[in-house]
């Protein structure tokens, strides 16, 4: 595991007229603030790739398709490392990522899947560092 990011599971209560996923709560360990909520979509075999914020911390929920995310750690430029995570309602759960891991997301399901990132500052282009997919090595055909 890169050092400060979090896997939180989180409950799915099934109910007759449809089920309820929960996100966060105030009590949480990893709710750092309210900031924004958005949601993103990705299409199947999709691949976004690389960002990184300087000062948000991330919430990430996939609660429609399934997503895989790859996290890159180079603040320590002796060992540096990757971490994947693969969320979906089979596997639910919240992704936190803290500030400065670099994050990349793939579409594996068919169809778009979509996630909800919870942030804890609103969204600020000057904060956010950005790479094209090749600058950092990672085999996404694995």
């Amino acid at each position: 595991m890169i050092k400060d990011v979090l896997l939180t599971d989180l409950p799915i209560i099934k109910t007759p007229g449809g089920d309820v996923l929960h996100g966060i709560k105030h009590s949480d360990l990893s709710y750092k603030g309210f900031g924004e909520a958005y949601f993103s979509k990705i299409k199947y075999k999709s691949i976004k790739a690389w960002k990184r914020h300087r000062k948000m911390t991330l919430n990430l929920i996939v609660p429609i398709g399934e997503i895989r995310f790859i996290m890159y750690d180079d603040r320590e430029k002796i060992s540096s490392k990757f971490q994947e995570v693969i969320i979906s309602t089979s596997h639910y759960v919240r992704l936190t990522v803290p500030p400065m891991i670099w994050l990349g997301f793939e579409g594996i399901s068919k169809g778009e899947s979509v996630i909800l990132n919870i942030a804890d500052i609103e969204h600020n282009p000057m904060e956010v560092d950005k790479k094209n997919i090749a600058d950092i090595n990672f085999n996404w055909s694995n």
